[in-house]
């Protein structure tokens, strides 16, 4: 192989293919070796799937032989979050109570993603159920950020994105329910995506939150990123949650002008709890902005300090009703018992692990007769307020930008005792997931640690277009500097 797969981009590995620099069996061979050099330190991966990606690449390897035109991901070496279904690979979830579970069937996203030529390595940890902000809740121990790895890579995709950013796969699907995607693509140095609800589908994701779950694409660069997206975008009849709206051509966005376009900036995402340095490094890259001809909007956003409150309210009602079907009765683990209740005290008591239980009793209280009215209905009013922030907010310009989180990478361990302090690495990131809005993370430097520092950008319901435009212009000028 003539240069390593790790340095290449998405066209670059499938027009190394077409000219038959390498194969797509090399490809694996050169991942497969990085994981298992790699892997033991880092513990990104839980399973992995060889039979699968090599069957692949033997059906690329023929297609290039026979001289046939290749898919647009042709060779993509890619790891999929543990909350997405992989038929006949393991999905745990990164809970002990779906331990053995092989789904007979793939997530919509995999089955287009392996239509459109990518390699499907293996399954990446997580946070149990999607359920944190670390990758410290995972039952199959915590992932290392890869660029200091006593340091968590953010949750709740942490095997994700430090698969990505230690190169040892060129992208990465992971799921966005407050922050899950893109926190952890701050904290790891790269770009990922959570797109609008709805425009990808759902069906195979294993559920946290159902009006909040997302799948986006973790990858190495903006370009990818668009080229990820547009393989697993659209309406899906097995998902009624899917938009029927029609799919723009992402790549053609990555023109680079971003001229006069108009950047709002809501004073409530710089206020107090945020580091100094992720300060700093938010207000440059406005700044690189505004050298692009990009023109600044200050805006007030004046629900967004309660998105956490609100967040945690409506994410731990439905993960409730969601994980109450985890019961040792049909699937997953089943602890023993005398009785039908005594079976279920003890299968949820050895399966879930203590954030999954505390999130379950919070929403079953939030839920419960006499506080529906007080927390869980007040809650869907102030969403509704905060999607009207957005709503206003792109009726004064076409995008918002503001830090990805308020902190760079924390140690691993420091915040495990004070849930309330973990809840809040989130706190930037739960205002776009509650109102339905894409939005991005994109590297924006390094703290004098050498911690990276992400910069979010919103744009409006099925605006990711507008949103990768911009990410990507911002990328270039940054590469270029």
């Amino acid at each position: 192989m003539t240069a390593p797969a790790k340095t290449l981009s998405a066209a670059e590995i499938r027009a190394g293919l077409v000219a038959r620099k390498f194969t797509a069996r090399e490809l694996l061979d050169d991942c497969y070796a990085r994981i298992a050099a790699e892997n033991p330190r880092l513990n990104a991966f839980l399973a992995l799937s060889p039979e699968r990606a090599y069957a692949q690449a033997d059906r690329l390897d023929g297609q290039v032989a026979r001289g046939e035109p290749l898919p647009p991901l042709a060779g993509l070496t890619l790891g999929v979050k543990d909350v997405l279904a992989t038929r006949g690979t393991p999905t745990t979830c990164g809970s002990r109570i779906l331990e053995h579970y092989r789904p007979p069937y793939d997530a919509t996203v995999v089955e287009r993603v392996e239509r459109a030529g990518a390699l499907i390595i293996g399954k990446t940890n997580c946070d149990e159920f999607a359920m944190g902000s670390s990758n410290e809740n995972s039952a199959y121990g915590a992932v290392r950020n890869p660029v200091a790895p006593d340091r968590v890579p953010g949750g709740s995709s942490g095997g994700s994105a430090a698969a990505v950013a230690a190169g040892l796969v060129c992208a990465a699907l992971g799921t966005d329910t407050g922050g899950s995607v893109r926190q952890p693509g701050a904290l790891c140095g790269i770009p990922a995506m959570m797109p609008t609800y709805g425009r990808v589908s759902r069906y195979g994701l294993i559920a946290f939150a159902s009006s909040l779950d997302r799948v986006g694409p973790m990858t190495r660069s903006v370009s990818d990123a668009a080229a990820l997206l547009g393989a697993i975008a659209g309406s899906d009849p097995c998902d009624s949650t899917s938009a029927a709206v029609p799919v723009p051509d992402y790549a053609a966005a990555l023109t680079g002008s971003v001229a006069g376009l108009r950047i709002g900036v809501p004073r409530e995402y710089f206020g107090e709890g945020m580091d100094g340095e992720v300060r700093a490094r938010a207000e440059a890259a406005i700044a690189k902005l505004e050298s692009l001809g990009c023109r600044r909007v200050p805006l007030e956003m004046p629900h967004t300090d309660y998105a956490i409150a609100t967040y945690y309210l409506i994410a731990t009602a439905e993960a409730s009703s969601n994980l109450a079907r985890y019961d040792g009765v049909r699937y997953g683990l089943r602890a023993p018992a005398d009785t039908l209740a005594g079976m279920y005290r003890k299968t949820r008591g050895a399966g879930f692990g203590a954030e999954v239980k505390r999130r379950i009793m919070l929403g079953t209280y939030a839920l419960s007769a006499g506080y529906y009215e007080a927390y869980y209905l007040k809650a869907q009013k102030v969403r509704t307020l905060i999607a009207r922030d957005f709503q206003l907010a792109f009726e004064k310009c076409e995008l918002i930008v503001t830090p990805t989180s308020p902190i760079p990478a924390f140690r691993l361990g420091e915040r495990t005792a004070d849930p309330l302090a973990m809840y809040l690495a989130d706190i930037y990131t739960v205002t776009g997931s509650l109102a339905g809005v894409p939005g991005i993370s994109v590297p924006c430097g390094l703290t004098s640690e050498g911690l990276p520092v992400g910069l979010q950008i919103f744009g409006p319901r099925f605006g990711e277009d507008r949103v990768l435009a911009l990410a990507h212009a911002f990328e270039r000028a940054s590469t270029a500097a």
